[in-house]
């Protein structure tokens, strides 16, 4: 079986879900990333979907908070370092496929990347739930 790439699908000014790891090492007394290795491993597709003007909507997870929101596993401080090393902004919605979430894919522009909430703070997301795949992919053309 082959697997595609972004490279492999039209992706010129489509919403682009994508699914990165960005599960890393946060200091939980300062907020502070200790290692953005996954971060920086993320960089080139997410480069390449911006020089094709995606509206780049990326999902993640950080720990496993058990389907319940944890403050200390929310992901600002994934986007806030990702925007460092992008040199551009990126906005964080404050829920994963709610009203949060749906304003922040809305405003995505040509070649704007954005990040959705943890991803585990919604319960069915380790039990592979059909209906939240459902609402996940409605933020996206590809």
């Amino acid at each position: 079986m082959n697997k595609k790439t972004v490279r492999d699908v039209d992706v010129d000014g489509k919403r682009v879900l994508v699914r990165v790891d960005f599960n890393v090492p946060i200091d939980k007394a300062s907020g502070r990333i200790l290692d953005d290795t996954r971060i920086r491993a993320a960089l080139p597709t997410i480069e390449y979907l911006r020089e094709h003007r995606a509206r780049t909507l990326l999902v993640s997870h950080l720990g496993r908070p058990d389907g319940k929101v944890v403050e200390s596993a929310r992901l600002a401080p994934v986007a806030a370092r990702l925007s460092e090393l992008l040199g551009r902004p990126v906005a964080c919605a404050t829920d994963v496929v709610g009203p949060s979430a749906q304003a922040t894919a809305a405003a995505l522009g040509p070649g704007d990347v954005a990040m959705l909430e943890n991803v585990r703070f919604e319960p069915g997301e380790e039990k592979n739930d059909p209906a939240l795949a459902k609402q996940l992919a409605a933020f996206g053309d590809v």
